[in-house]
């Protein structure tokens, strides 16, 4: 795709691994073309706990990226909505994947980021660890947030029935769009079935075939939870492995409070 920023040149450097957050950025970066170097920071060995990370995001996790800022000294952006919302506003003034600051699309581009980063991303965060990652089975846990989940699902589906072009806002594939596409392409992963949301469904085939989505999706290493769901016995060792890991971080978290 060909570079569309004009007024800034990038130095972008993007910390990430792969996971739905992580995937975002990439995939906004390359949608709009821009050029980045992209770190691989494996969660799973605590990289992103690093004291060099944390004067990146002292919150200690994935994304996270720098930049050379417009008064020439470097710039430390974190949480992946703030990161996609600095590349839009430094870097899409021909509005590839926003529309124009102040119009009406652009505030219903916001609706929906917000949308995902306060409820779609959490809700289905916390349904990925008390059905994958939970040392115990709470069925509380689990149909809690597998139900929220599906609610919130309900939502983008009943919207996108009634959406001319198929995208979230107007004519075409914005940041919203690219917020929510690693989550619902994960939806399995969280025990969600995508198949209860045609219209959910049919825009998640739909944006992937959009090339900078294909390309963003495999940063910093191969996307395949397509392939991983499809395979009973690899999502259950993947799983057994994350949760391993997983478990041990939130115990070296607790113990440094």
């Amino acid at each position: 795709m060909a570079v569309v920023f004009d007024e800034n040149t990038p130095d972008i450097n993007l910390y990430t691994d792969q996971t739905p957050n992580g995937i975002k950025v990439s995939i906004t970066l390359e949608a709009l073309g821009l050029p980045y170097k992209a770190h691989h920071l494996d969660i799973s060995k605590n990289a992103q706990k690093e004291p060099w990370f944390l004067e990146i995001n002292p919150n200690g996790r994935i994304p996270a990226m720098t930049d050379t800022f417009s008064d020439g000294k470097t710039i430390r952006l974190f949480e992946s909505g703030s990161m996609m919302q600095y590349l839009v506003e430094q870097y899409d003034s021909k509005h590839v994947i926003s529309y124009p600051k102040g119009s009406r699309e652009s505030y219903e581009v916001n609706n929906w980021l917000f949308f995902l980063n306060a409820g779609v991303g959490p809700m289905q965060g916390q349904a990925n660890h008390f059905h994958r990652y939970a040392p115990e089975k709470i069925e509380y846990g689990i149909n809690r947030y597998q139900n929220e989940t599906r609610r919130l699902y309900g939502v983008l589906d009943k919207h996108l029935s009634q959406s001319s072009s198929g995208y979230l806002v107007g004519d075409k594939m914005t940041v919203a769009d690219i917020a929510h596409w690693g989550w619902v392409a994960a939806a399995g992963w969280a025990g969600v079935d995508i198949d209860e949301f045609p219209h959910l469904k049919a825009w998640e085939d739909r944006v992937l075939k959009i090339p900078g989505v294909e390309k963003g999706r495999h940063v910093p290493k191969p996307h395949r939870m397509k392939e991983l769901l499809a395979n009973k016995e690899e999502t259950e060792k993947h799983a057994q492995s994350a949760r391993s890991w997983i478990i041990k971080g939130q115990e070296d978290d607790a113990k440094k409070k």
